[in-house]
């Protein structure tokens, strides 16, 4: 049975600015990784990041964009590998963004672990997303002009 990743994070900003966090290349890119990212259903982009060798990671991950509804959901795929066109990873990310009286309630649901060689992926992940949605973007949406990212 595939695992699923899911976790939740409160931030005290409204949709407009967590969206601009998840959608905007520039703004990815300094809070995750470098990108190429665009928010339009069939664009076809990639993450970059220190290759993990050990992990059979080249460092490159491969997505498409499956669903876009602003302020409130997007869905894309994330593949990655070893390289030289070989996926061993082939998950799939799901922001949800919910309106909350302080803010907004952001969920990450990354689904489609299969089978053993995608176990200590799964693990590895699990605690990178946590990182990344409990300390970096935090860190990054209390260092910036939020009039400025929010469109």
């Amino acid at each position: 049975m595939p695992k699923t990743i899911e976790l939740q994070q409160q931030y005290n900003y409204p949709p407009e600015v967590i969206w601009s966090c998840l959608t905007e290349a520039d703004i990815l890119a300094a809070w995750l990784m470098e990108n190429d990212f665009k928010p339009i259903v069939g664009h076809r982009f990639r993450f970059i990041t220190k290759p993990k060798v050990k992990f059979g990671f080249d460092g490159i991950i491969y997505g498409e964009v499956l669903e876009v509804i602003h302020f409130r959901k997007l869905v894309y795929g994330w593949k990655g590998g070893p390289g030289n066109g070989k996926i061993n990873l082939d998950t799939v990310i799901t922001w949800t963004l919910e309106p909350t009286g302080g803010g907004t309630l952001l969920t990450l649901r990354h689904s489609g672990f299969k089978g053993l060689k995608n176990f200590i992926p799964f693990i590895v992940m699990g605690k990178g997303w946590q990182k990344i949605m409990q300390k970096k973007l935090v860190k990054y949406l209390n260092g910036v002009e939020h009039a400025n990212i929010a469109g």
